[in-house]
């Protein structure tokens, strides 16, 4: 799978959620993740945990993104997993201890967009705009998540992955 990404600082969510109102995105509510990020050479790999929600199975996500400010192609691959606790213990066996990051995640969707609207602990505040690519040209993705970068009012990209933002 593959979409169109771009981090910002967000240090007034409210406003910003309004705005994502005055756009049009639905609000799809609140969810609470805990990623696991282990140390890989290719991609970036987790394991993501949803703690308020026991029906939503844990999900291993790899992805492949360059390390720029300016709206980014990711690529990525997601799989449910049944047994979360045995295949951490057998990636942290196999790749080492793994990085934690806690988050609640304010989620709006725009069209093709996903508006995250996070709050990650020991970090901050952020906006994560995600532009699906699914059918639509490349151009036209961008041209999408430009907009709702413009009409949410966002300044200041962040080149970097929350994980990489954590104190060591």
């Amino acid at each position: 799978m593959q979409n169109l990404e771009q981090k910002f600082p967000c240090p007034n969510l409210g406003a910003t959620e309004r705005l994502a109102s005055q756009l049009g995105a639905v609000d799809r509510g609140v969810i609470k993740q805990h990623d696991l990020f282990f140390p890989s050479h290719f991609a970036r790999l987790k394991v993501r945990l949803f703690p308020d929600d026991p029906s939503a199975p844990a999900q291993l996500i790899s992805y492949r993104r360059p390390d720029v400010p300016t709206a980014r192609n990711s690529e990525y691959f997601v799989t449910p997993i049944l047994d979360p606790d045995t295949l951490i213990a057998v990636l942290t066996h196999a790749l080492g201890q793994p990085r934690h990051l806690k988050k609640y995640r304010h989620l709006y969707l725009f069209k093709a967009t996903r508006i995250h609207l996070d709050t990650i602990e020991d970090l901050g505040t952020f906006a994560e705009i995600e532009t699906v690519i699914t059918t639509q040209p490349l151009e036209e993705a961008q041209r999408e998540l430009t907009s709702v970068v413009h009409a949410l009012d966002l300044a200041d990209p962040i080149p970097y992955a929350y994980v990489d933002l954590l104190p060591p």
